[in-house]
């Protein structure tokens, strides 16, 4: 199974998740298991070579998507579904706050990023751009800003009206939205988005990056990017 890109199984039970560096989606989940302090494996699938899609990849994973997660004889799919399984299964600091009111605030953050932003800017789009409709990559980048600066004025308002917005998200402790902040930013700088406008956004992502969870998770950190 060409997929699993040398990464040699272990025989005790450990959580595999089946990520590849430049995902955003599975960046999230990194951060995730970090924050949770759980020990984790990483099997990589090559995105850009197509390994999602081979067959014993699907017949694994139905959606032929990453992030994956292997826990207990269960896959997991979903980077924002894993998340909340892990919140609720797993000890260590909430990745959701307890309360119903707070708990629908974080939500809303992240699936302003998760489902407003990145879907319109993610790989299987802007590949369909450039083959269907024949975009060069100035168009591709002309599309990219604007639905990041389209995103990130709406997480900037709403994070500078509300009075739970701290240090991270919600409040003081990173959770589940800041997990999906980071890896849009960094998708972000990669495409050269103007970021200024956004101060808020921007301290709170710098905020996350002073820790070791999310430094750890962040794509220069993965065994992979060495060998691109």
């Amino acid at each position: 199974m060409r997929y699993f890109a040398g990464y040699k199984q272990r025989r005790e039970r450990v959580l595999k998740l089946h990520t590849y560096y430049m995902s955003s989606a599975a960046f999230r989940v990194r951060i995730a298991l970090n924050l949770k302090g759980l020990a984790w494996e990483p099997v990589v699938v090559d995105l850009p070579k197509g390994a999602h899609r081979e067959s014993d990849y699907e017949r694994a994973h139905p959606q032929a998507l990453i992030p994956s997660l292997e826990t207990g004889g269960s896959t997991l799919n979903q980077s924002l579904a894993i998340m909340e399984y892990l919140d609720e299964t797993q000890p260590g600091p909430a990745l959701l706050p307890k309360d119903p009111l707070g708990r629908a605030r974080v939500r809303s953050l992240a699936l302003l990023v998760a489902c407003e932003i990145h879907p319109l800017n993610n790989m299987r789009v802007l590949r369909h751009l450039k083959r269907v409709y024949g975009f060069d990559d100035e168009g591709i980048n002309t599309w990219y800003r604007h639905w990041i600066a389209d995103g990130l004025a709406k997480l900037e308002a709403d994070l500078v009206a509300s009075a739970e917005t701290g240090r991270h998200c919600y409040r003081d402790e990173p959770g589940m939205a800041d997990c999906c902040l980071v890896p849009q930013i960094f998708n972000a700088r990669r495409y050269s988005c103007e970021l200024a406008p956004y101060p808020r956004v921007m301290r709170i992502f710098d905020a996350c990056m002073a820790l070791d969870a999310f430094q750890r998770a962040q794509p220069s950190a993965q065994p992979e990017a060495a060998t691109r």
